[in-house]
C-alpha cells in the first residue's frame, strides 16, 4: 500500500484494507478437511517370535586360534552404537571413516539434495499457503485518436500505482496434500542421507578388511614361496649329485613358478583396495598418507547386538526412505481428488491512476476492486478421474516397492546371521586343516630327505599346505567382513547418534501434514 498525504485518503484506504483482510480471513475459514487417504505408518511384519531365521540361532559362534577366531555372542535386543565401527578397536579405521564422512563427495551430494528438497518445500509453502501480494507502479505517455475519443482526443500522461492481492482458499485440502507430499520428499531425502552415511562407513570398513585380507594372503603366499624355494635349493643339490632325475627338479621349479605367479595379482588387488580407500576418504589415489591395515590390527567384536525384528523397519534407512515414497504417493491421491472439486479464488486490488504524478495520491484518483470466484470442473473427458486412478496405481506400486524393500532387508539380516555362524565354523575347520597340512608337510620334507617317500608325495604335501594356508587367511577375513555386514544390515545405529542428530543438520522446520504414527 502506498501512503496518502491526506487524512481522508488514509481513512478510505484503511477501510478498503479492512475489507480485504476480512475477505482473506473468510477464505481461510472455508478450509475444510483434506480429501484423500490419511497416511498411516505401515506396521512391522509379523515374524515367528524374535528370530530372523526359520531356525533359532546358536547363542554363540565357534572359535578358532589366530586372528578373527574369537567366539561371538548374539545379544538380541541390544542397541547398536551409532559409531559401530569403533568396536573393531582400530584408531586408524576410526580416523579414516571420519575423513570419509567429511570429504567424500557422495555425502556432500546427498546433503545438498536434502537442502534442495527443503527449499522446494519452502517455495511451495510460500506460493500455496499465503496470499500473493504484488505492487505495481508505472507511468506512460499516450495519444488517443479523434475517432475513438472525440473531443477528448489528445496526448496524455498516465501514472498508475496499485497493490494486488490474490488468494486461493484450501477448501478441499489440495494445498495441504501438496505440502504433505513435499514434506515426504524432504523426509525421503533425509533417509537417503542416512543411507549414504551408512553405506560409506560400511564400505570403508569392508575395504579396510579386504586390504588386511589381501596383505595377509600376500604374506602367506610369500611364506609358502620361501619354503618352496628353500626346498628347490635342496633338490638342485640332489640333482647335481645325480641323486634324482631331472623331471623331479623341473616339477619343483614349476611349483615355485606357479606360486610366484599368484603374487602379482595379489599385489594388484592390494593396490586397488588402497586406491579405493583413498577415494572413499575423498582423496586422490596418489596423495598418500593412508594407513595400512592388517588382520592383527583389527579386533573382532565378541558381542554382536541384534535388533529385534519388529524394530528393523524403523531402523533401516532404505526402508524409511521407501516409506516416505509411499507417503508421498498417498498425498498425491489427495491432490488428484481435490482437483475434481470446486476451486475457490479471492482477488483484491487497490490503487490510483492520474494524469500527473502529483495527483496520483489524491482521493479522487483511487480505485479498488474485490472479487471472489469459484471454478467447478464440468467436463474434461474423464481426465481428472483418470489422474486420480493413476495416483492410486502409483500408490499401489509404492506399496509393493515398500514391501520388497522390507523383505530384502530381512533377507540381508538373515543371510548375515547365518554367515556369521557358518563362517565361524568354517574358520575352525580351516584352522584344523591348515595345522594338519603344516604338520604333514614338515613330516614329508623330513621323510623325503631320508628317501622315505617319493617326490610326488612331497609335492602333494606342499600343494595342500599352500592351499589351506591361503584359505585360512581368507576365512579369517570373512569373520570381520560378516561382522561389518551385520551392522550395515541392521541399519548402523544412526538413531543412537548423540542428541538424535541426523547425518545432515538440515531438517524441515515446517509443520508436517497427514501422517499418523
Amino acid at each position: 500500500m502506498y501512503i496518502h498525504s491526506r487524512k481522508q485518503s488514509l481513512v478510505r484506504g484503511t477501510g478498503v484494507k479492512k475489507r480485504i483482510v476480512v475477505a482473506a480471513l473468510v477464505a481461510v475459514g472455508l478450509g475444510g478437511c483434506a480429501l484423500g487417504p490419511e497416511f498411516k505408518t505401515p506396521a512391522a511384519p509379523a515374524t515367528a517370535g524374535d528370530s530372523y531365521t526359520s531356525s533359532p540361532l546358536s547363542q554363540q559362534t565357534a572359535s578358532a586360534p589366530g586372528p578373527g577366531g574369537a567366539s561371538q555372542q548374539f545379544a538380541l535386543g541390544q542397541e547398536i552404537p551409532a559409531q559401530w565401527w569403533t568396536l573393531f578397536s582400530s584408531p586408524a579405521l576410526d580416523q579414516l571413516i571420519r575423513s570419509a564422512l567429511e570429504n567424500n563427495p557422495s555425502m556432500a551430494a546427498a546433503e545438498a539434495t536434502l537442502r534442495q528438497a527443503q527449499e522446494n518445500y519452502n517455495a511451495q509453502a510460500g506460493s500455496l499457503v499465503y496470499p500473493s501480494v504484488s505492487g505495481q507502479l508505472g507511468g506512460g505517455r499516450q495519444k488517443t485518436s479523434v475517432t475513438t475519443a472525440g473531443s477528448a482526443a489528445g496526448v496524455y500522461n498516465v501514472y498508475n500505482a496499485s497493490v494486488n492481492v490474490a488468494y486461493t482458499p484450501d477448501v478441499f485440502g489440495a494445498t495441504r496434500r501438496t505440502l504433505e507430499g513435499a514434506q515426504a520428499a524432504i523426509d525421503y531425502q533425509r533417509f537417503q542421507v542416512e543411507a549414504t552415511y551408512l553405506t560409506l562407513s560400511a564400505n570403508v570398513v569392508t575395504t579396510a578388511i579386504q586390504e588386511a585380507s589381501l596383505r595377509a594372503q600376500l604374506r602367506a603366499t610369500r611364506e609358502v614361496l620361501d619354503a618352496l624355494t628353500k626346498q628347490q635349493n635342496v633338490i638342485e643339490k640332489q640333482f647335481e649329485y645325480g641323486a634324482i632325475p631331472r623331471t623331479t627338479l623341473l616339477s619343483q621349479r614349476n611349483q615355485v613358478a606357479q606360486i610366484n605367479a599368484t603374487i602379482a595379482p595379489l599385489e594388484k588387488s592390494l593396490a586397488a583396495a588402497r586406491h579405493q580407500l583413498s577415494v572413499l576418504a575423498g582423496k586422490l589415489p596418489g596423495e598418500g598418507g593412508m594407513p595400512e591395515f592388517s588382520l592383527e590390527s583389527l579386533t573382532l567384536p565378541q558381542q554382536l547386538p541384534v535388533s529385534l525384528p519388529s524394530a528393523l523397519v524403523r531402523q533401516r534407512p532404505d526402508i524409511r526412505a521407501s516409506e516416505e515414497q509411499l507417503h508421498q504417493a498417498s498425498a498425491n491421491i489427495g491432490v488428484a481428488t481435490a482437483a475434481q472439486y470446486p476451486q475457490f479464488s479471492l482477488t483484491a486490488s487497490y490503487g490510483a491512476s492520474a494524469a500527473t504524478f502529483g495527483k496520483l495520491f489524491e482521493p479522487e484518483t483511487t480505485a479498488w476492486s474485490l472479487l471472489a470466484g469459484v471454478t467447478q470442473p464440468i467436463f474434461n473427458g474423464g481426465a481428472l478421474s483418470a489422474k486420480r486412478r493413476a495416483a492410486e496405481a502409483a500408490y499401489d506400486a509404492a506399496a509393493a516397492q515398500y514391501r520388497s524393500t522390507v523383505l530384502t532387508a530381512f533377507q540381508n539380516v538373515a543371510d548375515t546371521l547365518r554367515a556369521l555362524e557358518a563362517d565361524a565354523a568354517a574358520l575352525k575347520s580351516q584352522a584344523e586343516a591348515e595345522a594338519l597340512a603344516k604338520e604333514t608337510l614338515d613330516l614329508a620334507q623330513e621323510q623325503y630327505k631320508l628317501g622315505g617317500i617319493s617326490y610326488l608325495s612331497l609335492l602333494d604335501a606342499q600343494r595342500s599346505y599352500q592351499q589351506t594356508h591361503v584359505s585360512l587367511v581368507q576365512a579369517q577375513a570373512a569373520r570381520y567382513a560378516d561382522t561389518a555386514a551385520l551392522f550395515q544390515a541392521l541399519g548402523g545405529g544412526w538413531w543412537n547418534r548423540a542428541n538424535g542428530a541426523p547425518a545432515a543438520a538440515t531438517v524441515s522446520t515446517a509443520p508436517q501434514y497427514g501422517k499418523n504414527q
